[in-house]
């Protein structure tokens, strides 16, 4: 039988997708990339705001719709954190979440089986571990994401996620180790170490994400190893140092902000202050001078005045990010902001929303043009035009080269002569 997945949400969601196939490929499945044309139609739900959970509905009729007699698997963060809601979506056949996708198969064989409708959704255990996943490959070519961290014990006011991930639980190291071994071999040549908290990675295993890092930077045909998304208190400069011997470690820290003002970050929940964030930021460029800082940023949150606003502005613009998601906040029944005081209207954000974009794309411009005229190893990706590929340097800065010649999946010096509002330019220094 033939089956396709759809994914929304985070990376994390695409890896446990990625997993999900090759567990259904060695139940005797075959991938598929047309909804249209499976037997079976798993989709891998987000639900971290409103908006996510109305995507999946939509994704739900569209599929349906689509292909009347496939069997459509729902799973993902959404069923998990409402599980009843969930389960009133008919167009779904089984609805799983995330702390048993071991039943997977076995829920799919049963409703092919019986035709009953199949509602599987088990509640998170605090004393969970790790569940056991491994991919052998990727969606991309060139760059695998492994995930190595689940769950969250932050609780930020703002954010279901906690409820939808469960407690901080982490891989293992052998089994990273097995992993980071196997993709290597199947020809990646950069990994992405993603979770949903990666800096509590290891805290109830008394292991530290550098242990994680040291480990994925082992394998010979493993040329780069880079973060995710990172909570910016767990780097300390004890922290940074140890990560500065790691010469694969891509200078690219993704530093999740949410706020540059310290009333607005108490508010939500966040664990630092704008000055400690500075201080790792200055850290971070003393250990790796030539390191890209990007980062999330909320605008609009409940109580959010135009000075915590012009405060957060004014931070953003002093960081100097290399690239920041800008998006205004939701509301999520389910959390704390979500029943606030002094929700900011729809307007004010949108217009929140354009200077903080206006801001940080400067930032981005003004971090291209310190690029220019370096030579930097650019990991090549796509063909984007004829004879144009697009690829990124270790810290992250988008580079598009020219050339006859197939340049996916290699690793080439080139030198960055110009930019424009999105990448910089180059022309390869070797004879290609």
């Amino acid at each position: 039988m033939k089956v396709s997945v759809i994914t929304l949400g985070c990376k994390v969601n695409q890896y446990e997708s990625q997993a999900m196939l090759e567990q259904l490929a060695s139940a005797g499945f075959t991938a598929c990339d047309s909804t249209v044309e499976s037997d079976v139609v798993l989709i891998n739900s987000c639900t971290v705001t409103s908006t996510s959970d109305h995507k999946v509905r939509q994704t739900l009729h569209r599929t349906r719709r689509g292909n009347p007699n496939a069997v459509i698997v729902l799973t993902g963060c959404m069923p998990q954190a409402f599980p009843e809601l969930a389960a009133q979506l008919t167009d779904a056949d089984v609805v799983l979440g995330n702390s048993n996708r071991h039943a997977l198969v076995p829920d799919i064989l049963q409703y092919l089986s019986s035709r009953q409708r199949i509602v599987d959704i088990v509640p998170h255990e605090n004393t969970a571990t790790f569940e056991k996943m491994q991919v052998e490959h990727f969606f991309e070519r060139t760059r695998a994401f492994i995930k190595i961290e689940d769950g969250c014990n932050r609780f930020c006011s703002y954010c279901i996620i906690p409820y939808a991930r469960g407690r901080v639980r982490s891989k293992p190291l052998e089994e990273l180790r097995e992993e980071v071994a196997q993709i290597a071999a199947n020809g990646y040549r950069e990994i992405v170490l993603t979770g949903i908290n990666l800096s509590a990675y290891g805290q109830e295993l008394g292991l530290h994400l550098c242990d994680a890092v040291e480990t994925a930077c082992e394998p010979d045909g493993i040329a780069r190893v880079r973060l995710g998304s990172l909570e910016p208190e767990q780097l300390s400069a004890d922290v940074i140092a140890r990560l500065a011997k790691q010469k694969k470690l891509c200078p690219q820290f993704h530093l999740s902000l949410q706020s540059g003002c310290d009333a607005t970050l108490r508010r939500m929940n966040r664990h630092y202050t704008t000055a400690e964030y500075r201080t790792i930021v200055q850290n971070l460029r003393a250990a790796f001078p030539d390191c890209s800082i990007t980062t999330d940023i909320m605008v609009g949150f409940p109580g959010e005045t135009e000075e915590e606003f012009s405060q957060s502005l004014a931070f953003a613009r002093e960081i100097g990010f290399a690239k920041a998601h800008v998006f205004a906040y939701s509301r999520r029944p389910g959390t704390r902001a979500n029943d606030a005081p002094h929700q900011i209207t729809q307007r004010v954000k949108e217009e929140r929303s354009r200077q903080m974009i206006a801001v940080t794309q400067q930032t981005k411009e003004a971090f291209f043009e310190k690029q220019l005229g370096c030579i930097a190893p650019v990991l090549f990706e796509q063909e984007t035009a004829v004879n144009v590929y697009d690829g990124y340097t270790a810290n992250y800065t988008p580079v598009r080269v020219s050339s006859a010649k197939d340049l996916r999946g290699q690793i080439l010096p080139v030198r960055l002569t110009e930019a424009d509002r999105d990448c910089c330019y180059g022309k390869l220094t070797e004879g290609i």
